[in-house]
């Protein structure tokens, strides 16, 4: 039986995207036995956009926040790129050592924080985030860029960086965190109480 070669892009190695394409490969190829997917390591979504408009990848993972910029046209032309289904929604949180001071988003303020692997959508999903709180994540932090996305916890647990930013329920950076009991998440400040009118 001749099969029809897939060519499926996902991310750096330790991250989510490596970890749901193999598992999505492993079941497709056994469900019907005319395809043989194959996933490849590549940067992230940022480069995974230019390898499908390439024709160097067949099918490949793309977080919503790179997707978005690339139909709207955001800082490129507008891709022609089809969309075949969502994966699942991305909560986006910071995790740090339980030992550390930090307890709110504003205390990681000038440190040192790991926001991910250079061509992943994770970096433009917490750019995202920290727009809304006021914050930019190139000037009021230390940023990190990861060529590997499994490097950051080890940052976090020696000290290199004071937090680690990431998403996704089941994402294996924070799965290899809370493998230790020395972590936690952050959160953003609390909006102040309004006063009812008596």
């Amino acid at each position: 039986m001749s099969q029809t070669p897939v060519r499926m892009g996902t991310a750096t190695p330790g991250g989510g995207f490596p970890l749901y394409g193999d598992a999505f490969a492993e079941v497709m190829n056994r469900a019907d036995p005319t395809l043989g997917i194959v996933t490849q390591n590549t940067k992230g979504s940022t480069e995974n956009i230019p390898l499908l408009e390439a024709g160097s990848l067949d099918i490949a993972l793309v977080a919503g926040e790179p997707a978005y910029e690339a139909f709207m046209g955001i800082g490129r032309a507008p891709t022609r790129l089809k969309i075949l289904t969502a994966i699942y929604s991305n909560p986006g949180m910071f995790v740090v050592r339980a030992d550390s001071p930090y307890r709110t988003i504003r205390d990681l303020v000038g440190k040192p924080v790991a926001f991910g692997a250079k061509g992943s959508g994770l970096v433009i999903l917490s750019r995202y985030v920290l727009d809304g709180l006021g914050l930019k994540q190139d000037s009021d932090f230390q940023a990190v860029y990861l060529d590997r996305a499994g490097d950051g916890p080890m940052m976090v647990r020696d000290g290199r960086v004071a937090a680690l930013w990431g998403a996704g329920l089941g994402w294996p950076g924070f799965r290899a965190m809370a493998d230790t009991p020395a972590a936690r998440a952050l959160l953003r400040p609390p909006r102040p109480r309004s006063r009812r009118c008596r």
